[in-house]
């Protein structure tokens, strides 16, 4: 275990009454090699997987920053300025800071406000307009009220960019660019960069809008791989799912979650769980805002105890205490193997990762293994663990994608035999208009 104690660092009481809320005592990798650096007022480029530690990293360094120097008076009456502006790609992210950022900073007396899209659009402009001493923000959002000059960035004190690496994979880098450019100059704030990966285009980024970063690496995947077990299944298509409810069974996770790399699979098996009398539910990437975050508390509360997502659906996704994380099927990118495996052994704890590998994704596991320089290691599955799934299992709410593999889901009749028939009537032109 890390020996470096927080209370060893040149942290102000009132945040290390915070962290202790937060029944933090030890420093974790990321946070050893960066708090020194950061409470010196250095601007930081980090290296870093969800789960390691890296939000408490850089709001202790904000809270420091803030209590450190006197708060700035307004130059006007009715001047909105926020001192610290942290930028998330993912509402559920953004969501997941303020949250730790209201118990780090519980004793610090600063306004802490979370804006970001999907909530009441007029209720978010009138609370910024109020002011608040730090935004938590995704970038959409933030940008529109900008633009109507509700506030200024131009007093800006600390900015922090978490998981920058996504807001490339997500399109937000014009907009990030532009939160840059009405910033505060570079050399008159501190600003901190986190990213699971510091390639080229993260790099070019921070040395253009920060000053002289210092890069911080944690070497990929291992702060979080080292707790975690991981086992490789070797298993048939129209065999996974019931080696799915043997494993399942056997293992018993209090929370699971469960990757799947297309979200048709992702929507069929969160139907064949329910019809097995799971309680499952699939996050996706068009369910509605109010009805993510009550998925995602069920989940944390323990109302649901298997929730089913993409890598794409899952960018957010931050719950303490997940016991197993399912790869129903080998991710793509070996990156997103280390993302998804990362969501248990949080902060130190515990944690399973099983990898189910079919035929359809066996070509992925190579490089996955050497990504992660190691090999999975292999269980081979008894008969018993394949259990039987329920008959008369439920067709899709909707008509999805036909694929080759659908011939063999377990307890699914052929789909092309039950589709209808297009109409031709209600087709819509091949027009450029249309698309």
């Amino acid at each position: 275990m890390n020996q470096t104690t927080f209370e060893s660092l040149p942290i102000p009481e009132i945040v290390l009454k915070g962290i202790r809320d937060a029944d933090f005592k030890y420093c974790t990798s990321i946070q050893e090699k960066t708090l020194p650096i950061s409470l010196s007022g250095k601007d930081i480029a980090g290296q870093a997987q969800t789960g390691t530690g890296k939000t408490a990293a850089f709001l202790i360094t904000l809270f420091t920053r803030l209590l450190n120097n006197p708060k700035p008076k307004p130059k006007r009456k009715g001047w909105v300025a926020p001192r610290a502006l942290v930028i998330a790609p993912t509402r559920e992210l953004a969501r997941q800071i303020d949250i730790d950022a209201r118990l780090i900073g519980g004793h610090c007396k600063l306004t802490i406000m979370c804006i970001y899209g999907g909530m009441d659009y007029e209720k978010q402009r009138n609370q910024i307009k109020n002011g608040a001493d730090v935004l938590i923000v995704t970038p959409g959002r933030i940008i529109d009220y900008y633009k109507q000059k509700l506030f200024s960035l131009k007093e800006l004190e600390v900015l922090v960019v978490d998981e920058a690496d996504r807001m490339f994979d997500m399109g937000f880098i014009l907009d990030l660019r532009y939160l840059f450019r009405n910033c505060s100059p570079y050399d008159k704030r501190q600003s901190m960069l986190f990213s699971a990966t510091l390639n080229y285009k993260v790099m070019e980024l921070a040395y253009e809008h920060m000053n002289n970063p210092v890069k911080i690496m944690v070497e990929p995947g291992k702060a979080v791989v080292d707790d975690i077990k991981q086992v490789l299944y070797h298993v048939g298509l129209h065999e996974k799912f019931n080696l799915l409810l043997g494993l399942l069974k056997k293992e018993s996770g209090e929370k699971v979650l469960i990757f799947c790399n297309t979200k048709m699979w992702a929507e069929r098996l969160e139907l064949l769980l329910k019809h097995n009398n799971y309680v499952a539910a699939l996050i996706s990437g068009d369910l509605h805002q109010k009805k993510r975050i009550s998925v995602l508390e069920d989940f944390k509360t323990g109302k649901l105890n298997i929730l089913i997502a993409t890598d794409v659906a899952s960018r957010g996704i931050h719950v303490d205490n997940i016991t197993h994380v399912i790869n129903y099927d080998v991710p793509q990118d070996p990156e997103d193997y280390v993302h998804r495996i990362g969501r248990t052994a949080r902060a130190g704890a515990k944690g399973t990762a099983i990898t189910l590998c079919c035929e359809n994704y066996a070509l992925h596991l190579e490089r996955v293994e050497q990504y992660m320089k190691n090999k999975i290691p292999v269980e081979w599955a008894e008969e018993e663990l394949f259990l039987a799934a329920k008959e008369g299992a439920p067709p899709l709410r909707r008509r999805s994608p036909i694929k080759t593999e659908s011939r063999n889901k377990p307890g699914k009749p052929n789909q092309r035999q039950n589709s209808p028939k297009p109409n031709s009537k209600n087709r819509r032109p091949h027009s450029r208009k249309n698309r």
